[in-house]
C-alpha cells in the first residue's frame, strides 16, 4: 500500500516549476466569462393563450403564486402591490381593489399603497372611488402632504373648483407648511380670486409669521398694483416684530418698494430708521444700499448723511473689535458731536466712560481720564446741563483710584467748575480733600493760585506751611512762597524763608534758591548780606560759576549803579581768590573758564599792567594721545584729546621748557634756512626726543 501511493506521489510530481510564458489574471477570466454570456439565463419563451380555458389557467397559476408569495412574507408590500397591480392588468378591478383593501388592512400608514390605490382608481375614470381613497387616506394620515397635494390637484383638474377650495381648506385647518399655504394661494390666483388670495395671505402670516412672509404679502399686493395694502402690509410688519426683533431684510424690502414708487423721503426715513434701530454688525447689507440709493437720488447732504455713517460704521467694528482703544473712542465722539444731537453725543459718551481701565497703572488711565474730562466740558458748555456736569465731576472722582495715583489737572477743573457756579465752599471742599488724599505740588500750587486771585493771603501762607511740611526738599516752593512775602511788601518774614529754604538738607535744586536769596539782598540793596550770602555758598561749593557771579556782583555792587574804583578792585580781589581756590582743581576747564571771564573783565576794566598779569595766566592748550581700554579689558588703541597746560602749575614746568624748545627751533628753521645741517639735525634730534619722550604736540 505504502509502495503504491509513493508511485502515484512520483508520477503526480511537477517536474518544471518555471513559470508559464503567457500568465492568465482573474481579471482576464472574469473578461471571457462576460464575453461568453456565460451567467445571463435565457428568457423564458412566450406564452401564447389562445382560449378562455387557457386564461383562466393562467390566471389561477399566476394568483395561486401571489397568494403563496404573500402567505410567505405578510409584511412585504411589494408582493401586495404587485399582486393588485397585476389584477389591474387584467382588467379585475374589484379584484384588486380586493387585494389593496387587504393590504391596507396588513399597513393602514403605507403612504405608497393609498397613492397607487388612488391612482388606479383615477385611471380607470372611477372619481368617487378616488374620493373615497382620497378621504380616508387624508383623515387617517392628515400631516402627509402628498395626498392633499394629489387630492387637490385631482380635482382642480375635474373642474371642481368649490370643491378644490373645500379640500384646501380642510388641509389648511390643519396649519401645514408654508408651501402648502403658497399652493392655495396660486390656485385662488389663477381663478382670479384675489380677494380671497388676501384673505388666505393674512391667515398664512398669522401661520407662519416669518419675514420672508411678509415680504411675499406685500409683493403681492404691489404687483396686483394695490400699492397702499403693500405699504399697509410693511409697515404692520415694522410694527409687528418691534425694535427687538427687526431684521434687515425687511426694512431693505420696504425701502426698495418705495424707491420702486418713487418716494425718495420715504426711502431715506426707512434707511435712517433702520440704520439706528439695528446693530452695526446686523445691517452692513443696509448700509451698502443705502450708499447705492444716496448716490443715485441723493444731494450733497444726503450724500454726507451717508459718508457720515460709513464712518460711524467703521469706528463701531474698530471699537466691537477693542472697547478699550481711547483714541477711536476719541474720533468717534468728534464725529457725533459734528451732527449737534445733544442725547446722541451723551449716549456716546457714556458708552466710552463704561470701558474702565483694566489695570490700575496711571499709563493706562491718562487717555481714559481726558474721556471724562469732554463729557463734563460738554455738558456745561454745549448741553448746559450743570447739575448733570456736576455728576459727572463727582462721579468720576469717585471712580478714579486715589490710593494709587489720582489726577491733579481734574481735581483743579471740578474746584473751578464749582467757583463758576459760584460755590466757593464746595470748590474749597474740592480741593481741601484732593490734598488730604493724595497731596500733589500741582493741587497745592492751584489752590494757592486760587486763594491769591481771591485775596485770602493767609489762607495761601497756610498753604504754603503744608506743601513744605509734605515736600521740604521743592525748591520751587519755597521760591513762591518767598516771593509772595516779598510781593506783599513782608521782606523779613521772606527773608527767613530763605533762610530756612538754604539750611535744609536736602534740595531738589539748591542753586536756585541760593541765587533767589541772593536777587532777594540785591533787590533789596543789601549788599553786605549779599556778600555774605555769597561766602556762606562758597563755603559749601567752590564752583567757578559761583565765583564768576560773586565777582560781577562785586563789580556792581553800588546803589547808583555806578562802577567805581573800589567796586573793580573788589571784583579783581574776587578773581585772584577764585584762581588761587581753583589751581588744585582737576578740572581745567572750569579754571579756564575763570581766567576768560577774568581776561574780559580786565579788558573792560583793567589797565596794561592786570592784563598783561592775567594773560600770563592763561594755560597753553596741547594735543596728547592716551591708551583706550575696553569693557572686557583689552586694547581699544589710542585717542586723542586737548589738555590745558597752566604756566603756575610745577608739575608741567618741565615740559614747558620742552615746548619752548621746540618753538625756538621752528624759528631758527623759519628765518635762518641757510644754518648747516649739522645744527639743524641736532636741534631736530632734541625737539623729536622731548616730543616722544612726553608724548606731547604744541599746537602752531
Amino acid at each position: 500500500m505504502a509502495s503504491t501511493l509513493k508511485g502515484k506521489a512520483a508520477k503526480t510530481k511537477v517536474k518544471d516549476k518555471t513559470p508559464a510564458e503567457i500568465q492568465i489574471t482573474a481579471e482576464q477570466l472574469i473578461r471571457e466569462a462576460k464575453e461568453r454570456d456565460l451567467e445571463i439565463l435565457p428568457p423564458p419563451p412566450k406564452q401564447k393563450i389562445s382560449d378562455p380555458e387557457e386564461l383562466a389557467e393562467y390566471q389561477l397559476r399566476k394568483r395561486k403564486a401571489f397568494e403563496d408569495n404573500i402567505r410567505k412574507n405578510r409584511l412585504s408590500i411589494a408582493n401586495w402591490i404587485k399582486y393588485a397591480e397585476w389584477e389591474h392588468s387584467q382588467q379585475e378591478i374589484q379584484r384588486a381593489r380586493s387585494v389593496y383593501e387587504r393590504a391596507l388592512d396588513v399597513d393602514p400608514r403605507c403612504i405608497t399603497l393609498w397613492l397607487r390605490y388612488a391612482e388606479m382608481e383615477m385611471k380607470n375614470r372611477q372619481v368617487n372611488h378616488a374620493r373615497n381613497v382620497f378621504d380616508r387616506a387624508v383623515r387617517l394620515l392628515p400631516r402627509c402632504n402628498q395626498f392633499w397635494y394629489k387630492y387637490t390637484y385631482m380635482e382642480e383638474m375635474l373642474g371642481n373648483v368649490p370643491g378644490c377650495r373645500l379640500v384646501f381648506e380642510r388641509w389648511m385647518a390643519w396649519k401645514p407648511e408654508e408651501q402648502a399655504w403658497l399652493t392655495y394661494i396660486n390656485f385662488e390666483v389663477r381663478y382670479k380670486e384675489l380677494d380671497l388670495a388676501r384673505t388666505i395671505y393674512t391667515r398664512f402670516i398669522t401661520v407662519h409669521p416669518e419675514i420672508k412672509n411678509w415680504i411675499r404679502f406685500a409683493k403681492f399686493e404691489e404687483r396686483n398694483g394695490f400699492v397702499s395694502n403693500a405699504r399697509e402690509i410693511y409697515e404692520k410688519a415694522v410694527e409687528y416684530f418691534g425694535d427687538e426683533n427687526m431684521d434687515e431684510t425687511l426694512l431693505l424690502a420696504f425701502a426698495k418698494f418705495e424707491e420702486r414708487q418713487k418716494e425718495h423721503e420715504r426711502v431715506k426715513a426707512i434707511y435712517r430708521f433702520a440704520l439706528e434701530k439695528l446693530p452695526r454688525e446686523e445691517s452692513q447689507e443696509l448700509f451698502k444700499q443705502y450708499t447705492i440709493y444716496e448716490k443715485k437720488y441723493g444731494d450733497r447732504e444726503g450724500i454726507e448723511d451717508v459718508i457720515m455713517n460709513k464712518r460711524k460704521f467703521k469706528y463701531e467694528q474698530d471699537l466691537q473689535e477693542n472697547s478699550h482703544n481711547y483714541d477711536t473712542w476719541f474720533d468717534y465722539i468728534r464725529l457725533v458731536e459734528g451732527e449737534g444731537d445733544i442725547e446722541a453725543i451723551r449716549r456716546i459718551y457714556e458708552r466710552a466712560v463704561a470701558n474702565i481701565p483694566l489695570k490700575r497703572e496711571k499709563r493706562f488711565w491718562r487717555r481714559y481720564i481726558y474721556l471724562w474730562i469732554y463729557y463734563a466740558i460738554f455738558e456745561e458748555l454745549t448741553a448746559e446741563d450743570l447739575e448733570r456736569a456736576h455728576e459727572v465731576y463727582q462721579f468720576c472722582l469717585r471712580l478714579i483710584p486715589h490710593k494709587s495715583f489720582t489726577f491733579a489737572k481734574f481735581w483743579v477743573m471740578a474746584a473751578k467748575f464749582e467757583i463758576r457756579r459760584k460755590n466757593l465752599q464746595a470748590a474749597r471742599k474740592i480741593l481741601g480733600t484732593s490734598i488730604g488724599l493724595c497731596p500733589k505740588d500741582k493741587l497745592f500750587r492751584e489752590y494757592v493760585e486760587i486763594e491769591l486771585q481771591l485775596r485770602e493771603f493767609d489762607r495761601c501762607r497756610t498753604l504754603y506751611q503744608k506743601l513744605l511740611e509734605f515736600c521740604p526738599e521743592n525748591c520751587s516752593s519755597w521760591l513762591r512762597f518767598a516771593e509772595l512775602e516779598t510781593a506783599l511788601g513782608e521782606y523779613e518774614r521772606a527773608r527767613k524763608i530763605y533762610e530756612i529754604a538754604i539750611s535744609q538738607d536736602r534740595l531738589d535744586m539748591p542753586e536756585v534758591i541760593w541765587k533767589s536769596y541772593i536777587d532777594f539782598e540785591v533787590d533789596q540793596e543789601e549788599f553786605e548780606n549779599a556778600r555774605n550770602l555769597y561766602e556762606r555758598l562758597l563755603e559749601r561749593t567752590k564752583h567757578v560759576k559761583v565765583w564768576i557771579s560773586f565777582a560781577k556782583f562785586e563789580l556792581l555792587a553800588s546803589s547808583d549803579e555806578t562802577i567805581s574804583d573800589s567796586n573793580i578792585a573788589q571784583a579783581r580781589t574776587v578773581f585772584e581768590r577764585a584762581n588761587k581756590a581753583l589751581t588744585d582743581n582737576e578740572e581745567k576747564e572750569a579754571r579756564l573758564m575763570l581766567l576768560e571771564a577774568w581776561q574780559e573783565f580786565e579788558a573792560e576794566h583793567g589797565d596794561e599792567r592786570t592784563k598783561q598779569q592775567v594773560e600770563s595766566l592763561m594755560p597753553k592748550k596741547v594735543k596728547k594721545r592716551r591708551k583706550i581700554t575696553n569693557d572686557d579689558g583689552s586694547d581699544g588703541g589710542w585717542e586723542e584729546y586737548v589738555d590745558y597746560i597752566f604756566p603756575d602749575d610745577d608739575s608741567v614746568k618741565p615740559h614747558m621748557r620742552l615746548l619752548e624748545l621746540a618753538k625756538k627751533w621752528k624759528k631758527q628753521i623759519t628765518e635762518a634756512p641757510t644754518t648747516t645741517n649739522e645744527s639743524t639735525d641736532e636741534n631736530k634730534d632734541s625737539s623729536n626726543s622731548s616730543k616722544h619722550s612726553d608724548e606731547e604736540q604744541s599746537e602752531d
